[in-house]
C-alpha cells in the first residue's frame, strides 16, 4: 500500500516537473512579433454645459445661484481608452464602435510612442466594430486566422491597453463559441477566460499561432473588473463588416420580415417536431420577403441557404450576411411535414418601422377554456380593427398551473392555437376538447409589439 502511495506522489511530482520544464505554451515569440501591431486608442468628446459664475451644472449651488447670476458656456471635455489592432500597412485599423463613438477626437499610440489622429471610415453598433484611418506607411500588421477552427479550451491570447497600461499581455482558453449574449444578434460571440479589464475593448484575440481570431469586446462582470467571462467578436464577422465600411461607409444587411423564437422541447412536441431545433416563427410581415414566399406563423426554420438553424439565435446572423436581392432556399417544417420554399432576401432597414398597436379591454363576458386554465373574453370588431387583427381572444386571467409557468399574461392576445387563427371562444373549445390527453399545445399570443408562442400542456383534472 505504501508503495502505491510513494508511486502516485512520484507520478505528481513528475507531472509538475514537466509543466514547469516547458510543456505550458510560451507566449513571448508571438507577443514580440504580434505586439506592435496593437495600438492605444484615447478619445476626447466635448460636452457642452453652462455656468453660473464658475460654478458648473453639476455643482449642487448651481441652482441656487443661477438666480442671480447670468449663465455662461462652459463645455467639458470627457475622456476615454480603449485599443485597436492594425489592418494594413497604410493604416486602417479596427476597433469596437464604444470605444470612438461620439468621439469629436481620436489619438492612436503604436508602441514606439509614435501618436496619429485617427478618422473614422465608419462605425457599425450592431456589430460593436469601427473601421479607423490614420495617415502613416510601413506599419506592422497582424495576421488574420480562421475562427471556425478555434477549439473550446484551445490557449488565447489578449494583448490591449487595460485601465491604459499599454501592450499588457493575458491569456486563457476558449470557453465555448457561438454564444449568443442579449440585444446582440448578429454576432456568435467567443467566450473566454481570458483577463479582460476597461481599456481591453477593440485590442485583438490571438491564436497559438499568432493569427487574430476575435475582438475583445464584452466581459460579465459584477464588479467591474474581469470575472473570466470575456467575449470577443469572431475575426471573419469582423472584417466582413469592415470591407462594406472601407468600399461603402455603411453595411448593408439582408431581411426576410419575421419575427422568430426559441425553440422548446414543449413548443418542438406540440408542432410534432422530434427535437427542439430551428427558429420558430412567431409572426410574418406583410407582404414582406417571407410573407411572399409562403412563409407562415407557425412554421420552423431549419436551414436557410443551406446552413443550419440550430436555434433562433442562429437565424438573424445567416440572413444579416445574405445579400438583399439574392434567393436563398429556406428549410422548414411546415404543419408537421418538411417543406422548401425560395425567398428573395430584402434590404434591412436603419429604423425599426413598426408602428406600435392599439390595447383595450374586450368588454365581453369571461369565460374560462376547459383544459387551458385561462379565462377568455371575445374581441368586438371595433378593437380587432384598432389592433390591426383579423380574429384573436382576449386573456383576461390565468389560472391553470402549465398557463401560469408559461408567462401568458392577463391583456394578451391569443391568435392562434398551432398554426389554426382563432375567431371565436367556440371555435377554440372545439379544438381544444378533440386533443389527447397530457399534450403540450402552441399559442400564437400577442402582447403589445411582440407576437411569439406559448406552450401550455392540458389540464385533463
Amino acid at each position: 500500500m505504501l508503495g502505491k502511495c510513494i508511486n502516485v506522489i512520484l507520478f505528481s511530482v513528475a507531472l509538475v516537473s514537466a509543466a514547469v520544464a516547458g510543456e505550458l505554451p510560451d507566449f513571448s515569440g508571438l507577443v514580440e512579433k504580434q505586439g506592435p501591431a496593437v495600438v492605444n486608442i484615447s478619445t476626447t468628446q466635448h460636452i457642452p454645459g453652462q455656468t453660473v459664475s464658475g460654478i458648473p451644472e453639476d455643482d449642487p449651488f448651481f441652482e441656487f445661484f443661477r438666480r442671480f447670476a447670468p449663465l455662461e458656456p462652459r463645455d467639458q471635455e470627457t475622456h476615454s481608452l480603449g485599443s485597436g489592432f492594425i489592418l494594413s500597412s497604410d493604416g486602417y485599423i479596427m476597433t469596437n464602435s464604444h470605444v470612438v463613438d461620439h468621439a469629436d477626437k481620436i489619438t492612436v499610440r503604436l508602441t514606439d510612442k509614435r501618436e496619429f489622429s485617427a478618422r473614422v471610415i465608419g462605425v457599425d453598433a450592431k456589430t460593436d466594430v469601427a473601421l479607423l484611418k490614420i495617415d502613416a506607411t510601413n506599419l506592422p500588421r497582424v495576421a488574420i486566422g480562421d475562427p471556425n477552427k478555434l477549439k473550446v479550451g484551445e490557449w488565447v491570447v489578449a494583448i490591449g491597453s487595460p485601465f491604459g497600461f499599454d501592450n499588457s499581455v493575458t491569456a486563457g482558453i476558449v470557453s465555448a463559441k457561438g454564444r449568443s449574449l442579449p440585444q446582440d444578434n448578429y454576432v456568435p460571440f467567443i467566450q473566454t477566460d481570458v483577463a479582460i479589464n476597461p481599456g481591453n475593448s477593440g485590442g485583438p484575440l490571438f491564436n497559438m499561432n499568432g493569427e487574430v481570431v476575435g475582438i475583445n469586446s464584452q466581459i460579465y462582470t459584477r464588479s467591474g473588473g474581469s470575472m473570466g467571462l470575456s467575449f470577443a467578436i469572431p475575426i471573419d464577422v469582423a472584417m466582413q463588416v469592415a470591407d462594406q465600411l472601407r468600399t461603402k461607409g455603411v453595411v448593408t444587411r439582408g431581411r426576410i420580415g419575421v419575427t422568430i423564437q426559441e425553440m422548446t422541447r414543449q413548443l418542438a412536441e406540440s408542432f410534432g417536431l422530434s427535437q427542439p431545433n430551428g427558429a420558430l416563427v412567431s409572426s410574418v410581415e406583410k407582404g414582406g420577403p417571407a410573407d411572399k414566399a409562403g412563409i407562415e406563423a407557425s412554421d420552423v426554420i431549419l436551414k436557410f441557404d443551406g446552413k443550419t438553424v440550430a436555434n433562433s439565435g442562429d437565424l438573424p446572423r445567416i440572413v444579416a450576411a445574405a445579400k438583399p436581392g439574392s434567393s436563398a432556399v429556406v428549410d422548414l417544417w411546415h404543419k408537421g411535414a418538411p417543406r422548401q420554399v425560395t425567398v428573395v432576401v430584402g434590404k434591412m432597414p436603419d429604423e425599426n418601422r413598426l408602428s406600435k398597436a392599439a390595447k383595450g379591454p374586450s368588454g365581453q363576458e369571461e369565460k374560462t377554456v376547459a383544459r387551458l386554465g385561462v379565462s377568455l373574453g371575445e374581441l368586438t370588431k371595433e378593437q380587432l380593427s384598432d389592433m390591426g387583427i383579423k380574429g384573436g381572444l382576449l386573456v383576461q386571467a390565468v389560472k391553470g398551473k402549465s398557463a401560469v409557468s408559461s408567462g401568458i399574461q392577463p391583456g394578451d392576445v391569443i391568435l392562434a392555437i398551432g398554426n389554426v387563427p382563432l375567431n371565436s371562444l367556440k371555435q377554440l373549445n372545439d379544438i381544444v376538447r378533440q386533443l389527447p390527453k397530457g399534450r403540450n399545445v402552441a399559442l400564437l399570443v400577442r402582447r403589445e409589439d411582440a407576437v411569439f408562442y406559448v406552450a401550455i400542456r392540458l389540464d385533463d383534472n
